[in-house]
This record gives C-alpha cells, sequence and structure tokens, in this order.
C-alpha cells in the first residue's frame, strides 16, 4: 500500500539540489519576454560623482559601486586597498553586528590583486572589476563553507560555486565575505547570534538576508547579494535603509543556492542605490543552462531616469490605514512612519510622478501561501526526520522546526489546488498590471505575499526617517521589467536626499 511506498521513497537517497520534475513559470497573459539576455553587456550611467580621496581609503567607505567603479577604472584607489579597508571594516564591526560568517581575506586578496593586475594592464572587465562584496551564506562558494545560516550545517562545504558567485568573478568583483542570515532563510537568528541594525543596535536587520543588508547599510560591502522566498530582501533591506531589487521569478539562475521554495526562491542585489543594483542585475542575470526555470529575456536600461510616460498606480489605503494584522508594537511603528510615507509621496510627485489610486486583486492569497512553507519541508525533511532540525536556534511554534514537522500533515490534493488557485491569482495580477508599468506602496504592504507568488519584480528604497530608523517605498513592476522600477528608483533617489545618508558606523 502507499505506506510501504512512502517508506521506500524515503530510503531513496534525494540530494538537496535535487529539483522537482515540474517547473513554475510566472504567468505573462498573452505576450512574451522581450528581447535576449547579454549578461555583463556595458551600461550607460550618468557620469559618476566626483570624490577626492582623502588620508584614508576608509573614507570610500559609504561610496556607490558606480563611484568605486570610476576610482578603480582611473586607478585613484587600487581594489587592494579597498578590499583591505572592507576587510579591516568587517573585522572591526561584523561581530557587533553578528553579520559575519566567514571572512574570505585569502581570496579576497587574491581577487583584488587580480583586478589591479588586470586594470593596469589595459583589460578591464566592467564596472563591478575590483569591487569587494558580500554573499548571503546560502550561495556556494568552492572551498570555503556554506552554513545556511543553521547549526546542522555549520561546517558544510559544497564542492562548486553557484552561478551567481561566478558571473561575479568574471566581472572581476571581489568576494570579500560570507553574510549572515536567518537560519535555513527564516528571519535573522542564526547560529551566530541575531544580527543586528546598523542604525540601532537594540533593533533587528529583518530577514532572512539580514547580514547583506546590515553590511551594506554600515559600509562593510561594495554591496552584497541577498535572496527572497517571501519578503527576504525587501523586509532587511527597508530595516537597513539600502536599495534592495528582488528581480522576478525565473530572471537570475538559483544554480549552488539553497533551495527553500522550488517554485518561489528569487536571488538580488542589494546595494546602496539604484543604479548600484542595475549593475549588479546586470552581470548576474540571464541563463545559464543549470537553472531551467531561467528566461530569455533582455535588460534594456534606461541611463537618463524620470517618471515621463509612466503610468504609475499607488496602493493610497496603504498609506492610510495600518493593516488588520500587525501588533501593538507594529502598529506603533507604523503610526510613527505615516508622516514620513506622506512626505514621500509629496516627493514623487513633486519628481513627476503621476500616481492613481490603485486596489490589489480580491482574491485569499493568504490561503495558498503554504504553498511556501510545503516545499521548505519536503526540502529539508531529511533534516526533519533525523532529528537534525532539532539543533537549530529557534524552536518556537512559528518557527522552521516547527513548520516542518507540521506541514507533512499538508495533504498532496490541497498543495495541488493551491498551485491551481494561484494560476489565477498572476491571471488577476497581470490584468491589474495591463494598465499600469509600476505601482507603489509602502514596504510593509499586503502586496509582498501576492507578488512572491505572482513572480513580480519589486525594488525598495530609502524615503525618509521615523524614529531615527529608515522608512522605504517598495516600487513592483511588471513580469521581466526591472529596468522600469530601477528607473523609477533612480529617479526617486535623484531628487531625494535620503538614500545618500548612512548611519555612522
Amino acid at each position: 500500500g502507499n505506506r510501504q511506498r512512502f517508506q521506500a521513497l524515503r530510503a531513496f537517497d534525494i540530494p538537496h539540489d535535487t529539483e522537482p520534475a515540474v517547473t513554475f513559470r510566472p504567468k505573462l497573459l498573452g505576450r512574451k519576454p522581450t528581447g535576449s539576455a547579454t549578461p555583463n553587456a556595458p551600461l550607460s550611467l550618468p557620469p559618476p560623482v566626483s570624490v577626492s580621496v582623502g588620508d584614508s581609503v576608509e573614507d570610500l567607505a559609504f561610496e556607490s559601486v558606480w563611484t568605486l567603479a570610476d576610482l578603480l577604472k582611473r586607478r585613484i584607489v587600487s581594489s587592494t586597498a579597498l578590499t583591505r579597508m572592507y576587510l579591516d571594516r568587517l573585522k572591526r564591526h561584523g561581530d557587533t553586528l553578528k553579520c559575519v560568517v566567514t571572512l574570505t581575506e585569502t581570496l579576497a586578496l587574491q581577487q583584488a590583486q587580480q583586478a589591479d593586475l588586470e586594470i593596469l594592464q589595459g583589460r578591464y572587465r566592467g564596472p563591478l572589476h575590483g569591487v569587494p562584496w558580500g554573499a548571503k551564506d546560502l550561495l556556494a562558494t568552492k572551498g570555503i563553507r556554506t552554513t545556511w545560516g543553521a547549526k546542522p550545517y555549520e561546517h558544510q562545504v559544497i564542492d562548486l560555486d553557484a552561478t551567481v558567485v561566478e558571473r561575479l568573478r568574471e566581472a572581476g568583483a571581489v568576494l570579500v565575505a560570507k553574510l549572515s542570515m536567518g537560519a535555513l532563510a527564516q528571519g535573522g537568528v542564526w547560529f551566530g547570534g541575531s544580527t543586528r541594525n546598523s542604525w540601532n543596535l537594540e533593533r533587528s536587520s529583518s530577514g532572512s538576508s539580514a547580514g547583506p543588508g546590515a553590511a551594506t547599510a554600515a559600509g562593510l560591502v561594495g554591496f552584497s547579494i541577498g535572496t527572497e522566498t517571501r519578503g527576504s530582501i525587501i523586509s532587511p533591506s527597508a530595516a537597513c535603509g539600502v536599495t534592495g531589487l528582488r528581480p522576478t521569478y525565473g530572471r537570475v539562475s538559483r544554480y549552488g543556492a539553497m533551495a527553500l521554495s522550488w517554485t518561489m526562491d528569487k536571488i538580488g542585489p542589494m546595494c546602496r542605490s539604484a543604479e548600484d543594483c542595475a549593475l549588479v542585475f546586470n552581470a548576474i542575470y540571464g541563463p545559464d543552462g543549470r537553472d531551467e526555470t531561467v528566461v530569455d529575456a533582455g535588460f534594456e536600461w534606461e541611463p537618463d531616469p524620470s517618471f515621463a510616460g509612466l503610468r504609475i498606480g499607488y496602493l493610497r489605503e496603504e498609506f492610510e490605514v495600518p493593516s488588520d494584522n500587525l501588533s501593538d508594537e507594529q502598529r506603533a511603528q507604523w503610526e510613527a512612519q505615516r508622516l514620513s510615507l506622506a512626505a514621500a509621496l509629496e516627493a514623487l510627485r513633486g519628481a513627476g510622478a503621476n500616481l492613481e489610486p490603485i486596489q490589489l486583486p480580491d482574491f485569499p492569497s493568504d490561503s495558498i501561501g503554504f504553498v511556501l512553507t510545503a516545499e521548505a519541508a519536503a526540502s529539508f525533511d531529511d533534516l526533519t526526520r533525523s532529528r537534525g532540525i532539532d539543533q537549530l536556534t529557534s524552536q518556537s511554534p512559528r518557527s522552521w522546526p516547527n513548520t516542518f514537522r507540521t506541514s507533512r500533515f499538508i495533504p498532496a490534493v490541497e498543495y495541488i489546488r493551491a498551485q491551481r488557485a494561484r494560476t489565477l491569482l498572476m491571471e488577476k495580477m497581470e490584468e491589474l498590471m495591463a494598465d499600469y508599468d509600476l505601482f507603489v506602496s509602502p514596504s510593509r504592504s499586503a502586496s509582498l505575499g501576492i507578488t512572491n507568488l505572482t513572480g513580480h519584480p519589486a525594488i525598495v528604497v530609502k524615503a525618509g526617517f521615523a524614529e531615527g530608523m529608515p522608512v522605504s517605498l517598495m516600487f513592483t513592476g511588471r513580469l521581466y521589467d526591472e529596468a522600469t522600477i530601477l528607473r523609477a528608483a533612480s529617479a526617486f533617489e535623484r531628487t531625494t536626499p535620503w538614500h545618500a545618508q548612512h548611519p555612522m558606523v
């Protein structure tokens, strides 16, 4: 009977990186992605802001990738000097912020010296050449441990490089650290502690890309790479006040990345500006022949961003009324943020954005959110059944260990039904987006859960402060159209001062 079949299946060894035999693809109604992917093709950007290098290279810690690229290309500063500076800052502040899992110092200095030599010889690879970066510690790095933030994998070394790691190496970027993440991509607590927020050490960096958010905000790296399944780029980027891009599902290869939810996992850049996100995304997107979900679609970057001609919706109610499911603490935070959000909307209008109020589809999206937990429980079923899950730091009722245990009771029939309902949700979102190029919301938005199910891209930008902590806006775009939300985010950043403000670290 079925019990014997299930027992036989459990006895069969299935490597963690084995994908299910079904492939998810975001639904485009009557259209196909345009263009063809050309990773690391030259991007047109305005001249970088001119900066003077003072007595200390550390003065450059918070500069943009584009500014660092200009200094590196003109050999005003060396990659080795930048790398040593960021390594020093990681050593000084990493323990306080609890954002560093592994310093990759030996590799970093080798890559930096190679970058300096290549730039000297005129073999310039592009704007990431020589720029130090940090990886969320679920991206495989050959010869360097990849812990997934979880005690059972503390000493795990995966014998390959993730595609994103490969592509950034090919672009000349310098890997300086593996950065913290909530255990198995939940929250901000890992086996080394709870990642802190550099704006206020009493606050967390959210999660699960907590380390990338904290390190980028604190000027410990030039940029970082995070991942999102249901908020794990947007939420820590907003909490830490950095610019985070969550690409369309199927834009960036997940090869070599820990699988949490095969139909929802996405990889994207966390940077100090929208232009930086564009530069990094341009290096990592496109098919690699290893991840079958990746679509061949172009990236049409707009070199002179503005809001001209864009049809922009905004979720008016979310700027005026707090959602029903907030705790008392979250409601108090929302009230403090409301004035900053209103000012951010006025800044948008002042920059030329014509905002039309819209509403999200009337759809019970919360009822299909268990797709994530069912897939995550399946991904880590061997860990659960071996009791290795007991080693995770957090064992609360809603943490992964108990979620994985209870998810074994989700009927397969209900999972398939949820995926069919998801198709209808995708169709409704496509109908909404047919009339708009993008829509604007607070970073904590009902759209976050919906668009992680439908696969739409989003970017979050700093839009003010409340009680000394960053407040952020989110721009959500059409499928495979990261260029338009990057254009809008860049236009917003150019006309407002907030993205350039950083914590005193």
